[in-house]
């Protein structure tokens, strides 16, 4: 009898522990995750003492990989601004839509210069199912009205729409967020598409600003996307960041300070989820928009080769972290690469959104990966193009036509990260290979809708599909 009654026990116990189980499941199945994209502006691969940098500390940015997943091979699919911005928020290669290039110089306005009009985003995803949506900070979108954050998806926004904002003190302008804004004035910054005067350190003001998006939307899901103009030019800080750096000079002072400010800011939108209780359940994505250009800000890419505006693997190879605590592994390391095309699908299955209509996406969810529930490559190809540059990498080979080279270089990244050792004349198959792989897929791109000045002299899109990319740069 005794032993019996152990028995009952027990399968008591586990019926009690089966039962909490399944309403903790079904309770997390009617409460979806808030969405929080964080994306930092021309960072460094090195810069983040996660990333083994030496001379800062970036504790907030650095919790969201120890208590998450860090994708050591992350990637972007473009090495600028704008591109990189325009595949995350419609989840497909932007050479699908022809935005290969920043709306910047001569194409800083009118309806075709931005994020096409035919792409749904990720806010539109989102909205529809009920979420609250905010952008706030950097746009690089298009700045006319039916391209500006308000008319794709989001509820509300506070930033600027163009490349790049003063971060000290930044005047208000006098013209309409309509005006050509870059070349008449450093750009407005809008409460919506209200121009407003902002008098503190605009890092400090975007991390106040997504802190209150979270703290009003206590109790119903949201979605934020932060995309700070930290760390790229002008290299401004004010004195309470520099003086935390009393041993570094020069630009590479001002470079950390700005730095520093990003990640103190982060912390404030962390403690802003802990103290609503929303952290937990709050999916959140980390990446950069590319590779720091060090000549620009004194960024640095180590150990990876090149910088920003390259296909180097320091140009599209970038910080990439996920944290869900409430579902994800924590402290994981995944090296299979994934790209942040990829992210739109990962967020609407985790938030159980279904896929928008005739939305043919290029980015896969890699959700399963980071669970740890499978252990694939979810992409079998990566691929990029810009200007008379190109690359694709096929597990761990990649070709590239890189800069100022007149034939695509092969190397083995999983030997070679430095992309020191070119290989193409050990393997001309693989070249082959690898060059019919990036053809093939380019047939399905089309041209850039616009084409700034430096880039007009390098060959077209057409040129590298029906030509031997080995002359493109010719």
């Amino acid at each position: 009898m005794r032993l019996q009654g152990k028995k009952r026990l027990a399968l008591s116990a586990v019926f009690a522990l089966f039962t909490m189980q399944s309403a903790f499941a079904q309770q997390k199945a009617q409460n979806p995750p808030n969405v929080l994209i964080i994306v930092a502006d021309d960072l460094g691969y090195g810069d983040l003492s996660v990333q083994g940098d030496k001379q800062i500390e970036t504790p907030n940015i650095d919790s969201l990989a120890k208590s998450g997943i860090r994708f050591s091979n992350g990637y972007v699919t473009g090495p600028y601004c704008s591109p990189t911005r325009a595949g995350l928020i419609s989840g497909r290669y932007q050479e699908r839509h022809g935005h290969d290039f920043n709306p910047d110089g001569e194409y800083d306005d009118g309806p075709e210069v931005g994020l096409s009009l035919d792409e749904s985003t990720i806010a539109d995803a989102f909205h529809s199912a009920g979420y609250h949506t905010a952008a706030v900070g950097k746009w690089h979108l298009g700045v006319t009205p039916e391209l500006v954050p308000t008319s794709r998806g989001f509820d509300e926004f506070f930033g600027f729409l163009p490349a790049a904002h003063a971060y000290i003190h930044p005047p208000a302008a006098t013209q309409p967020f309509t005006a050509r804004i870059p070349g008449q004035h450093p750009g407005s910054l809008l409460r919506n598409t209200t121009v407003v005067e902002e008098k503190e350190y605009t890092t400090d003001a975007f991390g106040r600003e997504a802190s209150d998006i979270i703290r009003r939307s206590k109790g119903k899901p949201f979605f934020i996307y932060l995309a700070t103009n930290a760390v790229h030019e002008p290299m401004q800080a004010t004195q309470k960041y520099l003086d935390r750096f009393p041993n570094v000079s020069g630009k590479r002072k001002i470079y950390l300070a700005m730095l520093s400010a990003l990640d103190d800011n982060i912390g404030k939108v962390l403690g802003a989820l802990r103290e609503t209780g929303a952290e937990d359940n709050t999916l959140i994505f980390f990446i950069s928009d590319n590779g720091g250009p060090p000549q620009a800000n004194a960024s640095n890419n180590g150990p990876l080769h090149g910088g920003k505006a390259t296909v180097w693997e320091g140009g599209i190879r970038v910080p990439f972290f996920v944290q869900w605590k409430a579902r994800l592994p924590q402290g994981v390391v995944i090296d299979r690469p994934v790209a942040q095309i990829d992210i739109f699908p990962t967020a609407i299955e985790a938030a159980g959104i279904p896929a928008p209509k005739n939305k043919n996406f290029d980015g896969l969810s890699f959700l399963q990966l980071a669970e740890q529930k499978a252990d694939v490559d979810i992409h079998k190809q990566l691929f990029w193009r810009f200007g008379a540059q190109w690359a694709v990498r096929d597990n761990n080979w990649k070709l590239a036509l890189t800069p100022g080279s007149t034939k695509p270089a092969l190397y083995d990244l999983a030997n070679d990260l430095g992309e020191t050792n070119d290989r193409a004349d050990e393997y001309p198959e693989i070249v082959a290979k690898l060059t019919a792989e990036w053809q093939d897929w380019n047939k399905d791109n089309v041209d850039p809708r616009w084409v700034p000045s430096g880039f007009r002299n390098q060959p077209t899109p057409k040129q590298f599909s029906t030509t031997q990319p080995q002359n493109a740069a010719q």
